[in-house]
């Protein structure tokens, strides 16, 4: 009896050391955790702020449309080529992003990096429970590691660092349900298997959609149950895991066939021969673990090497790596099977995008940073492990701490300097051209930048630039005509646009810009074709339907024109000048209800667009709002002086804002302000304004300045024998001593002052 009860005391004690130790280490990482989140989010400070960058629209403003409502989301989920590439769990969190912050990109980067610290907090628990030495080190170098910082600072990217989330989480709940995890073996409750065999797959679905990359998935999991059990068995091992192949192969197949006839990773530029594919996939290999082990001169965009087979340097690459997996193979008694596990971990994630496979960014380079990003796990793994291991020999934690300090402090301010590139697109192409000098992209898209930014002849110089480095560049050649377009050079704009299409008969963009130099000389028919023709590729094109709107409405085909602008607005919702041209077209039209808030949100995106305001002033004015037209007149005015029918508008303004019967729409003051401004701009000799003025003073109870302005008007009428204004002015005169204020009861939209 006293043994049982001694039995039952160690028991005990046992339960509660471990429930103390569970406790502590609950403690520990949670700590972790939120010294990681505060380290990484600082280390990424100046991406914070950054604004959107290259590809980011096709994930954003390109595609507002699929983004502002609910059927926006479901097409996502339903149209496997409504996004640009079938992830529509990606597509889902922009979604949400837009309704909640809209275009304000600092929350998209927030989550960006708060999505790559929780996959590096699942990668060091993941790693504990594998038992892996140097766990926590490992989640911390992957977090605040440079060669992570396209991933998660790069918001197109979100791509990479949620599907990683939901990777690392199947992989975290399939090791449970396969009892790899030596704390947990034979802990499970009754049916809990099949319920963490389900979610599971289900996890790996949301990686799948989030991301195709993440297809590795079922051949890691094997992997690592080899690792650990030295074997794999048929039914327990590996039949579990055929569901989760036949999902990778089935989303990898149509990734794949999307990659190529979707994104357009297809043509010349890809038909490159197996024997150069090897060659590519050799030195890829090296060149990433390069990058893990020592980041030095990372770049957004790399060269793109020229594979040659009959280069014995170049062999060196792939033989160097099978040799690299056959001597950990032949070595795995000696050293274990985890170096060896860790390092095709890292070769079969990075597989499908080693160069075997046609990825549309092969096109620019064969490597970057953000296809290493999920492949890297492994081979910091075996870093963290190896450091550890010789902590332990040397049976001090110093040696441990003390790497750990320098790496990660110098991966934090390398970190922090590579994530400044992503502050805006002006400074990421000048980083990628100070270490990629002819690098095409680079300089064309930089050409676009600067023709945005207004600086034509500069713009002109980098499409130049690339066009001299590479003259089968179709966006180049377009960039060029651009720059020659705005020169006024019509004849050598036709003759880029003419190239590019040559080059990709597809280019939108280069079919609506050529229809722009056809209608600018006189050859209407022939620019409508030409965005017909843009419109037939890309039926949601924005500018190629206000474009055509544009050269509808010109050619009086007002009926015709409204719907292009209305589909340009449908396709880029802030597209300032089609909500401008469409509240003209309704103007023209007599739908002056639909045309105002076109016209309005128009002066909205564009506050410096003088005609802009100008016409949202005539439209108010003609639908009896004085009041605010007068605003936007004036607002017209400031920006241009000498916009006469805005001076005359804002003129009839004043009159109904200092003598309209209805209270309701008198507003002396703003009269006042009104007139003072036309008045200002005829430099005082103009009849009809001063007599407005004095109208204004009237209404304000400024009798004695109402008089000096309708004297001053009688006498430039009478100087202009305009007798019938000087009689009118007179009756204002008298008016005026009886300190009387002005009522017209005539039309409102009378030419004021008018004599009755």
């Amino acid at each position: 009896m006293k043994g049982a009860a001694l039995d039952r005391r160690v028991a005990g004690d046992r339960a509660a050391a471990k429930g103390r130790s569970q406790k502590n280490s609950g403690v520990r990482e949670i700590v972790y955790a939120a010294a990681l989140v505060i380290a990484t989010l600082a280390a990424y400070a100046p991406a914070l702020r950054g604004s959107f960058v290259w590809d980011d629209d096709t994930w954003t403003t390109r595609i507002t449309p699929l983004l502002k409502d609910i059927p926006g989301l479901l097409r996502m989920w339903w149209t496997p080529n409504a996004l640009s590439q079938y992830f529509p769990v990606s597509g889902t969190t922009f979604w949400l992003d837009y309704h909640l912050w809209g275009w304000w990109t600092l929350p998209y980067h927030v989550e960006n990096v708060l999505l790559h610290t929780a996959g590096a907090v699942l990668f060091a628990a993941l790693l504990r429970k594998l038992q892996v030495p140097g766990a926590m080190l490992a989640g911390a170098v992957f977090a605040l590691h440079p060669f992570m910082v396209e991933s998660a600072a790069w918001i197109a990217e979100r791509k990479n660092v949620l599907s990683l989330v939901f990777y690392l989480a199947a992989l975290l709940v399939y090791g449970r349900y396969a009892g790899l995890w030596k704390e947990e073996h034979g802990m499970r409750r009754p049916g809990e298997g099949r319920r963490l065999w389900i979610w599971s797959l289900v996890l790996f679905l949301a990686a799948l959609l989030s991301k195709a990359t993440t297809l590795s998935l079922p051949a890691a999991i094997l992997l690592i149950t080899w690792w650990k059990r030295g074997r794999l068995r048929w039914r327990e091992d590996v039949l579990p895991t055929a569901p989760f192949f036949a999902l990778a192969v089935i989303v990898g197949i149509g990734a794949a066939w999307m990659e190529r006839h979707d994104v357009g990773a297809s043509g010349p530029g890809w038909d490159i021969p197996f024997a150069e594919r090897f060659l590519i996939a050799g030195r890829a290999l090296w060149f990433y673990a390069g990058k893990v082990f020592w980041p030095a001169n990372l770049c957004f965009i790399y060269p793109r090497w020229a594979p040659d087979v009959r280069s014995i340097a170049q062999w060196l690459y792939p033989v160097g790596a099978m040799g690299m997996i056959g001597a950990l193979w032949l070595a795995r008694g000696q050293i274990g099977r985890g170096p060896l596990a860790a390092v095709l971990f890292f070769a079969g994630s990075v597989f499908p995008l080693l160069g075997f496979f046609n990825a549309y960014f092969m096109r620019y380079s064969f490597v970057c940073d953000h296809w290493a990003y999920l492949p890297s796990l492994g081979l910091i793994a075996l870093g963290a492990a190896v450091v550890a291991r010789l902590a332990a020999k040397l049976h001090s934690q110093i040696p441990l701490y003390g790497v750990a300090a320098v790496v990660l402090l110098v991966f934090a301010v390398l970190t922090w300097n590579q994530s400044s590139c992503y502050a805006n697109l002006d400074t990421l192409y000048h980083r990628i051209l100070a270490r990629n000098p002819d690098c095409t992209l680079a300089w064309t898209n930089l050409g676009y930048v600067r023709l945005a930014q207004k600086k034509v002849d500069e713009a002109g110089g980098d499409f130049q630039k690339a066009i001299d480095l590479n003259p089968g560049e179709p966006e180049s050649q377009c960039g060029l005509g651009m720059v020659l377009f705005e020169n006024g050079r019509l004849d050598e704009a036709a003759a880029r646009y003419e190239k590019a299409i040559q080059l990709f008969p597809d280019y939108v963009r280069a079919h609506s810009n050529l229809g722009n130099v056809l209608f600018l000389k006189g050859r209407t028919a022939d620019a409508i074709a030409e965005y017909e023709k843009a419109l037939r590729i890309e039926p949601d094109f924005a500018l190629a339907h206000y474009n055509l709107g544009h050269v509808l409405l010109a050619s009086g085909r007002t009926a015709e024109a409204i719907p292009q602008f209305q589909s340009a607005l449908d396709a880029e919702p802030d597209l300032g000048h089609a909500h401008y041209q469409l509240g003209v077209a309704l103007s023209k039209a007599g739908r002056l209800g639909e045309a105002i808030p076109h016209l309005e949100r128009a002066a909205e995106l564009q506050p410096d667009f003088a005609d802009g305001q100008s016409d949202l002033g005539a439209a108010l004015l003609k639908m009896n709002r004085p009041g605010e037209a007068a605003i936007h007149l004036q607002r017209a005015l400031e920006l241009q002086p000498d916009l006469s029918e805005a001076g005359k508008n804002l003129l009839h303004a004043a009159w109904i804002l200092a003598t309209s019967p209805d209270p309701s729409l008198r507003n002396g003051t703003q009269a006042v302000a009104a007139a003072l401004r036309i008045n200002q701009l005829t430099g005082g000799t103009n009849a009809r304004t001063l007599a407005t003025l004095a109208a204004a003073y009237a209404e304000t109870g400024k009798f004695t300045e109402a008089q000096a302005a309708a004297k001053q008007a009688a006498q430039l009428a009478g100087a202009q024998s305009n007798s019938a204004l000087v009689t009118f002015i007179g009756k204002q005169v008298e008016a005026y001593r009886k300190e009387l204020r002005i009522r017209d009861v005539g039309p409102t939209n009378a030419t004021a002052p008018s004599p009755r």
